[in-house]
């Protein structure tokens, strides 16, 4: 048994209806089985709930299994913005949203991601945290957004940030896995942020704005 299975074992006692609940509604609506890993989800909640944030943006909805995570550790009057590419991907996370009680907290916006993101700017917000888990060629974009519109202290979270591996193939140079290896780079070596790049399931990068 592996690191992984082990640590995972240990809250088999301790089902989720509710997120087995998104699972399973991601399976019968024929999108992609790539929710973040149930051990990422709990750290989300927990990174969520002791940085105290109350405002936060999620990149990249899929069913709303990040975006329950996300929610569960906000405080009531917390809110979370999701930008989601696809109508009905968005459609099943705010039904799923709302399933869990959390429907009243999350927006979601449909389209590119960075188009929402400059409409953001240009609507004065700012946020706590951020978690990104979208199109991988547009992460160092995603990056920049975040640190733009990151309060002092904000936490950006980068998910899938090995690619299954092909991040040390040296001899895959896709443009996606190239603007990943920059987007590792950068959360290693921005003098902005303090940060660590976690390498258990498909990889988990976490920063905190200076």
């Amino acid at each position: 048994m592996d690191a992984q299975k082990y640590t995972e074992q240990l809250y088999v006692a301790h089902p989720d209806p509710v997120l087995d609940h998104v699972l399973q509604s991601i399976r019968e609506h024929g999108m992609p089985e790539i929710s973040v890993k149930p051990g990422y989800g709990r750290l989300l909640t927990l990174l969520v709930a002791t940085s105290g944030a109350k405002q936060v943006l999620e990149i990249g909805a899929l069913g709303g299994y990040s975006g329950i995570c996300l929610a569960r550790g906000l405080p009531i009057d917390g809110k979370l913005v999701s930008l989601e590419l696809h109508s009905d991907y968005a459609a099943l996370a705010n039904q799923n949203l709302e399933m869990a009680g959390f429907g009243g907290m999350v927006q979601y916006r449909v389209g590119e991601a960075l188009q929402h993101l400059e409409s953001l700017a240009n609507e004065g917000r700012t946020f706590d945290f951020f978690f990104i888990d979208a199109d991988k060629g547009n992460y160092p974009q995603y990056l920049d957004w975040a640190i733009r519109l990151g309060n002092p202290g904000a936490i950006i979270v980068g998910d899938n940030t090995l690619m299954n591996g092909r991040i040390m193939q040296e001899e895959v140079t896709s443009p996606s896995v190239a603007a990943m290896r920059a987007f590792n780079e950068r959360i290693a070596s921005d003098s902005r942020l303090l940060s660590v790049i976690l390498p258990a399931y498909d990889g988990l990068a976490i920063a905190r704005i200076r």
